[in-house]
């Protein structure tokens, strides 16, 4: 229960400072049981990012971990400052950050390299939040850039899951299960008229992903495809005294030509994260108008830009991060929203369910037992995120695009930033939507621009 209660019709109580609405649980809202359980399963995913801080960075395990520590604290900021999605990474653009971190050496010089991108990241949220013109900016980008970054992304996804020696190939029966459980709970049309008709699907479904990833680690060790985990007891300690000398204070800051090297990766990033906006807020904003009318919800997009700006910055200097920081878990986020769908009594606040989820996954990174127990099935959790990832970028694409012409742009950009990287694929992209969707007038001619 939570100190201060909401009026029926009402906002959910907050303290005010300057443009954030400060909300803790049990005092503004309360502790949800349901998404306690979820983030002591689903904190694994933010695990999963410490073998690419390992391969991409030279990050020893111990450092990555007090990497995820920061991130705990970044993805406990949005609730805390009133934005009531579930954040998580910019998912999508994570396919597309590797093939830019591939330029560089393991070490310092990826350090650097990533700070600098997560820096012009942090910038465009924070200018563009700040000066309210993101929806103006990101809606001049043509559909079928937008098409091709997203379809792009979600061809890198599942390149870098089957290409040879991928983690699909390698434990093939443990995560391609896996992913097709996911899919089926996620996505099948049968499962879906199955919650609303039987008690165990609707509980399942409740969860998200958890059940498919418990399912992925239970095949893996019965098949062997993973270890037997060494589980410890006790309480993490993150080595943040050690993690000094990997952070750009040590190591030093990037130069000019890292910035430049950086703007087309985090001009992508953006926009996949602002789609990701989008989401989110009609996610929840369908959410309150069809069936909550007892709360009033302030979803305020550049309260959000500016938050995920100071996230961005928050990694930039104390844990650069493949990931980034994004505005949404889409996956946990949808299932919040169902919860909250269900009424006061199934969940009394949006915040309740976010706040809590979070907040529950940075207590969960302290247990060592569970932290040590997860720790050889890393590889599951980045998995299903990125088939989950791939497979929602491509729907979301396949909506951008309205004509053939667009579709061709868009594929052909996709398969060369796949391949190629951020640079190469925006640039095509630009190229062929001038050469091919302009119209240009000529003599006489009135007919205007295309869009």
């Amino acid at each position: 229960m939570s100190l201060y209660k909401r009026i029926d019709g009402e906002e959910q109580p907050y303290w005010p400072l300057g443009p954030f609405k400060i909300r803790l649980p049990f005092i503004h809202y309360n502790w949800e049981p349901v998404e306690f359980i979820q983030a002591l399963i689903l904190f694994v995913v933010t695990l999963a990012m410490i073998p690419l801080l390992e391969k991409y960075l030279g990050l020893p395990y111990e450092i990555a971990l007090a990497f995820v520590f920061i991130c705990g604290i970044g993805f406990i900021m949005p609730a805390f400052l009133g934005v009531p999605m579930v954040p998580g990474w910019i998912t999508p653009a994570i396919p597309v950050v590797l093939l830019y971190l591939k330029q560089f050496t393991p070490g310092p010089e990826a350090i650097q390299a990533l700070v600098a991108l997560q820096l012009i990241v942090a910038a465009i949220f924070l200018i563009l939040g700040i000066t309210k013109l993101s929806s103006k900016v990101v809606d001049k980008v043509p559909s079928s850039i937008k098409a091709g970054i997203l379809l792009g992304a979600g061809v890198a996804a599942y390149m870098g899951e089957l290409k040879a020696g991928g983690r699909i190939p390698t434990t093939p029966i443990a995560i391609g299960l896996g992913s097709l459980v996911c899919f089926y709970m996620l996505f099948s049309v049968s499962f879906n008229r199955m919650k609303s008709k039987n008690g165990i699907a609707k509980l399942l479904g409740k969860y998200g992903m958890v059940p498919a990833m418990i399912l992925s680690i239970f095949i893996g060790m019965a098949v062997k495809e993973y270890p037997l985990p060494d589980i410890q007891f006790g309480i993490t300690i993150p080595q943040f005294t050690k993690m000094w000398e990997y952070l750009p204070f040590a190591v030093g800051f990037p130069g000019a030509d890292m910035f430049m090297k950086a703007i087309p990766t985090a001009i992508i990033a953006y926009i996949i994260a602002f789609g990701d906006v989008i989401v989110g807020t009609t996610l929840v904003q369908a959410s309150c108008d069809e069936s909550r009318p007892d709360e009033k919800v302030d979803i305020d997009v550049d309260r959000i830009h500016v938050v995920t700006g100071l996230r961005n910055i928050l990694h930039s200097f104390f844990a650069p991060y493949p990931g980034l920081a994004g505005p949404i878990w889409t996956a946990v986020t949808a299932t919040v929203a169902d919860r909250y769908r269900q009424g006061r009594k199934a969940m009394d606040s949006i915040f309740s369910g976010s706040g809590t989820f979070w907040v529950s996954g940075f207590i969960a990174l302290f247990i060592l037992p569970l932290v040590s127990f997860f720790k050889p099935f890393l590889p599951i959790g980045l998995s299903l995120t990125m088939v989950v990832t791939g497979y929602l970028c491509i729907i979301t694409a396949f909506k951008q695009i309205k004509d053939p012409i667009q579709l061709g742009v868009a594929g052909t950009m996709a398969v060369i930033l796949a391949m190629h990287g951020a640079a190469w694929g925006l640039g095509a992209g630009v190229v062929l939507h001038i050469f091919l969707e302009r119209k240009f007038k000529a003599s006489g001619d009135s007919v205007p621009e295309s869009a």
